[in-house]
């Protein structure tokens, strides 16, 4: 049965898009989105196939997935130094995490695409001066001004550049030695013995190092020791530019959206008749559906039937965001059913976008607690229900930020303004992201025993990778990119 071809940008408004900006210049629209039908994909509709492969394995409980990133990308933020903290944070998570599962982590960039945000509002209003709510580089500025406001089509043609650069900066780190794997050790190791934080973790740290130690004796040094795998992902969320990066695949005649290797759906525009299921329906990328504390059972199954009707292991990925409050009550009935009707699909938790709040200085932040808290209530429900727990999608930086209170350094609502800099929703520091990372560590431990539920028992026995499992081959992100 052939693939039905992916609609046009008017077929797809008609449906009524949600989130969309609205753009002024129809002229200066129709320019940017001619521009970005004729640059070069960003990705390779092969990496997009391997991601899968990689995803399948979190669904049948033999790999985790950590998918980390900023909350909203900045075309300043685009510098080595940017990229390269986010992507150390990250590794040193995937490490601990490894080591803890036995089971390969898949590495899920939260970057080089996530640009655009949806906004519960169209507008903001400060000391009663109105004006378009900001919804990203990709659209507007964040500068609170009339000129700054104004949705410019052409940041569109910029969303393109900046994650062409920042896809080949990854590219360069990954391939270049700076993921080796005893380098990102180390500075595990130099995190648990030069922070108070840090030092709770000491034991986990040392087994890590008596592994390594183990290899380095008997000889084993593989590549896999030295590269990795490490992917993009972004919200698919501005029509145009999705649209714009939607190729055929000259090996397989089949669609991809070459901006990035997986793409998320949103709990904001997941509308099922709506323009983003209707268009990820038809690519071939591995995907991702928000699910939020009102889904029911049924919605879940009616999104996999619309987005995944082959039921292909690896394709569909549902991200839990409920809020430490409700993962407990909502998601056993969710994932019971989802799972009882027959739907394939990877279960990852995102513990930030239901735990935010305003703190009484008026900045948005989130209790590092109720992140761990949703996390170990997303853990405590799949053990009991038999299932496999496939991933954490944390909003993070590889800076020392004051954005999330709490943690083992125990930043209160006072520390918030010393170096509150995310451009939209808090997102956790170095150290609150590492502290995370062992945390989840423990609860992956106890989620891999040698022997127990289906989900767990086939993950334990995945386990031949060691420590080093972390590093796979290494792929290339963005080496067709060549802005």
């Amino acid at each position: 049965m052939s693939q039905p071809p992916v609609p046009d940008l008017a077929a797809l408004h008609a449906r009524g898009a949600a989130q969309q900006p609205r753009w002024p210049d129809p002229a200066a629209l129709e320019a940017a989105v001619t521009r970005l039908r004729g640059v070069p994909p960003l990705v390779f509709a092969g990496e997009c196939d391997e991601l899968t492969g990689k995803l399948a394995a979190v669904a049948r409980g033999e790999a985790f997935l950590l998918q980390g990133g900023d909350c909203a990308e900045t075309f300043d933020g685009v510098t080595a130094d940017n990229v390269r903290n986010k992507l150390r944070v990250l590794l040193q998570m995937a490490v601990v995490l490894t080591y803890a599962a036995s089971v390969p982590v898949v590495k899920l960039g939260r970057l080089a695409g996530q640009y655009a945000k949806p906004r519960s509002s169209e507008e903001e209003t400060r000391d009663g001066v109105t004006l378009p709510a900001y919804r990203g580089d990709a659209v507007n500025g964040f500068d609170f001004t009339p000129e700054s406001r104004v949705p410019d089509p052409q940041r569109l043609v910029e969303v393109y550049h900046s994650s062409a650069a920042t896809l080949n900066l990854v590219r360069a780190f990954v391939t270049g030695g700076y993921a080796d794997l005893r380098q990102v050790h180390t500075w595990n190791t130099d995190f648990v013995r030069s922070s108070p934080v840090g030092r709770r973790y000491e034991k986990m740290a040392a087994e890590i190092d008596r592994a390594l130690t183990f290899m380095q004796a008997i000889g084993a040094d593989p590549d896999e020791f030295h590269r990795v795998d490490f992917h993009s992902s972004h919200e698919a969320l501005i029509l145009e530019y999705e649209h714009a990066l939607t190729r055929i695949d000259s090996r397989t005649g089949r669609p991809y959206d070459v901006s990035g290797h997986f793409l998320w759906i949103g709990e904001r525009t997941r509308q099922l008749d709506g323009a983003h299921v209707e268009l990820l329906s038809r690519i071939e990328n591995p995907i991702g559906v928000k699910l939020g504390p009102g889904t029911s059972p049924d919605d879940a199954i009616a999104l996999a039937e619309r987005l995944n009707p082959g039921n292909v292991p690896g394709r569909l990925t549902f991200v839990t965001r409920m809020g430490a409050g409700l993962i407990r009550d909502r998601l056993p009935n969710l994932v019971e059913k989802v799972t009882a009707a027959g739907v394939t699909a990877a279960w990852v938790c995102d513990p930030m976008h239901g735990n935010t709040f305003e703190a009484s200085s008026g900045y948005k932040t989130r209790r590092f607690d109720d992140v761990i808290a949703e996390v170990q209530g997303f853990f405590d429900v799949h053990r009991a229900l038999g299932t496999w727990p496939g991933g954490v999608h944390v909003e993070l930086t590889g800076d020392d930020v004051t954005e999330c209170v709490g943690g083992g350094e125990a930043l209160l609502e006072g520390d918030l303004g010393h170096r509150y800099e995310s451009a939209c929703d808090p997102r956790l520091n170095r150290v609150q992201s590492l502290e995370l990372a062992f945390l989840v560590a423990e609860m992956l431990r106890e989620a891999t025993p040698a022997s127990g539920s289906s989900a767990g028992s086939s993950a334990g026995s995945s386990a031949g990778s060691s420590a080093g499992s972390s590093a796979g081959s290494a792929s290339e992100p963005g080496r067709e990119a060549r802005a």
